[in-house]
């Protein structure tokens, strides 16, 4: 009796997707072009805030612990803008997903996106599909080792771009990219461009569709974001089958030319109904349409279609429109929520003020008497200037009769904070002896802040301790 058990290990099978042409190879063609613009290119806008602040237009500034997009700034308090956009991104998935299928996986998902690139390149230098095949199965020769190395190259170069864009993001990109050349830039940032080169390189010239399959887990869960009504590519098997030459007689519409599986990026078979694998790019239906026109017969073999029409097409009906596909309750519900969420962050955009300030009072100890009998209390102020330039603010406390109020180091009440920053500063809030807030435990107080130029004013609240019992 043998003790070798079969082997559960499946080697990878290549995939190379064939060229094709038409309105859904166009629409990915476009997009393509224009996400990687704004990825490559909008670290280079400039936007003018003055002369204080960075003039790139869109910056994630860890060092100062801020985030501007054009004339949009994001200080760490307000994180929950950030939070906001990306339950807003969450939501957008859901509903694009319950409407049309994964057409995030198939049309902007980095992944595709950059695959699809990996593959333009891998075609312009290696041939199409037939080609690249011969090329993989042959012997490794000059000839073969020049091509793979010319597109190896390519690739890295095409990896380097993206890791280098990406460090752009956080830093100014005119002076860092100085200093990468010139070999003087932090050692994080040689880091984080080599990483991204070698996932961008590997990723998008060696995984591609195993990235998707295997470690991306949204294919296991936009299931729960469709339903039968959900338009998606399917395979009309009712019109297409069976399967047969196009001069055979009692046969479908299909004649197993085999073109959709050929241009598939996934490898899979569309006429073998739905599949986790399948990211709904929809080339499968431009090269069936295109099959379908040399034969002289009416596109739509393979289309975006709803699962639910099946029994009114099957019975010579019309399917149902696009409209009632897109105008049910889920859609609707996913549709406002993402409006909702939209439109609170604009609101909170226009309503937030440009200054403002926190006030912690230092409880050791809770109050000091001084020489005279009177009480102070000390605390500590942060009051952030989110203005483009530097203004001057006025500090007052009320709830405190006859209070006197200083700040260290300053001879008066009024502050100057410097253009998009936070002064810190301590203050100390004085009462006479014979006030009641000396006598008493504790009293509530208010803390004003007034900008002298605009007459603006904001306050904290706090409070006043004294020398009376609990």
């Amino acid at each position: 009796m043998s003790d070798t058990s079969p082997s559960l290990y499946a080697a990878q099978e290549p995939v190379f997707p064939k060229r094709v042409s038409g309105r859904f190879r166009r629409l990915k063609w476009w997009i393509m072009a224009l996400t990687l613009s704004i990825y490559y290119l909008t670290p280079w806008i400039r936007w003018d805030r003055g002369a204080n602040l960075p003039d790139q237009a869109v910056l994630v500034d860890l060092a100062n612990r801020r985030f501007y997009f054009f004339w949009i700034e994001i200080w760490p308090h307000e994180f929950y803008f950030v939070a906001g956009l990306l339950i807003m991104a969450g939501l957008g998935l859901f509903l694009f997903t319950s409407a049309f299928g994964r057409v995030w996986c198939g049309y902007t998902c980095p992944q595709t996106v950059w695959t699809d690139l990996f593959i333009l390149v891998e075609r312009w230098i290696e041939g199409d599909r037939n080609a690249r095949i011969r090329l993989f199965h042959a012997n490794w020769d000059l000839r073969k080792i020049r091509l793979r190395l010319t597109k190896w190259l390519v690739w890295i170069l095409i990896a380097m771009a993206t890791g280098g864009a990406w460090v752009f993001y956080f830093a100014d990109a005119q002076t860092l990219a100085r200093d990468l050349i010139s070999m003087t830039a932090a050692p994080v940032a040689y880091v984080t461009i080599g990483i991204l080169t070698a996932t961008t390189f590997i990723f998008g010239g060696f995984m591609r569709e195993q990235v998707c399959i295997y470690m991306c887990p949204w294919p296991r869960i936009q299931a729960t974001m469709m339903d039968d009504t959900t338009l998606t590519v399917g395979y009309r098997d009712w019109r297409g089958e069976p399967r047969g030459k196009p001069r055979q007689k009692d046969v479908g519409d299909c004649v197993d030319c085999n073109a959709c599986v050929a241009v598939c990026p996934m490898g899979i078979d569309i006429r073998n109904g739905q599949q986790m694998e399948c990211i709904t790019c929809a080339l499968c239906i431009d090269a069936c349409d295109s099959v379908m026109a040399k034969l002289g017969r009416d596109r739509g073999l393979i289309d975006y279609l709803a699962l639910g029409d099946e029994p009114m097409e099957r019975a010579g009906q019309k399917p149902r429109p696009i409209w009632k596909h897109i105008l049910r309750p889920r859609i609707i519900l996913y549709t406002t929520l993402w409006a909702a969420f939209g439109l609170a962050l604009v609101y909170g955009l226009f309503i937030r003020a440009d200054f403002d300030v926190t006030v912690s009072p230092l409880r050791n100890p809770t109050f000091v008497t001084l020489s005279d009998g009177s009480v102070r209390n000390v605390y500590e102020l942060r009051l952030r200037n989110q203005f483009a330039t530097p203004r001057d603010f006025d500090m007052q406390v009320s709830g405190l009769d006859g209070a006197l109020v200083t700040a260290e180091g300053l001879s008066g009440t009024l502050l100057t904070v410097p253009a998009d920053q936070t002064l810190k500063l301590r203050a100390y809030v004085t009462v006479p002896a014979d006030n009641i807030a000396a006598q008493s435990h504790v009293t509530n107080i208010r803390f004003w802040i007034e900008e002298t130029g605009s007459g603006d004013r904001t306050y904290e609240n706090s409070s006043f301790n004294g020398k009376g019992e609990k």
